[in-house]
């Protein structure tokens, strides 16, 4: 028996490079234990516990478009709705847990939460 340890996703506007290129397709792995502890460790993080996002996933996420590494850099410089797909993503990946997403019904407009289960 194999377990799928990486998982493909399409950003939902893409990283734009220094020329001008877009990048949507990419990869991401489950974490491991290592990747959360050293995250929580690195110094930026414990100077500011809000860029703990950009460096687990700057880990685990292992393709993105055409670029040579995925860096934290590089999840840095993601539009904010692509950096919360990632990390809501990053969640249903590595969570046996039932998430809670928010949601807008487009013939309404009422806002709801919505169930939806892990992906792995």
């Amino acid at each position: 028996m194999s377990i799928q340890t990486e998982f493909e996703f399409t950003l939902p506007r893409g990283y734009v490079d220094a020329s001008g290129q877009v990048h949507q397709q990419g990869r991401m792995r489950l974490a491991t234990a290592v990747d959360e502890i050293e995250a929580y460790e690195h110094p930026g993080v414990q100077q500011k516990e809000s860029y703990l996002p950009v460096m687990l996933l700057g880990r685990v996420v292992t393709q993105l478009g055409t670029l040579e590494q995925v860096t934290p850099r590089v999840i840095a410089g993601l539009f904010a709705s692509d950096l919360a797909y990632l990390q809501d993503m990053y969640l249903r990946l590595n969570s046996n847990d039932l998430v809670m997403v928010g949601a807008v019904c487009p013939h309404c407009q009422n806002e709801f939460q919505l169930q939806v289960a892990p992906l792995g």
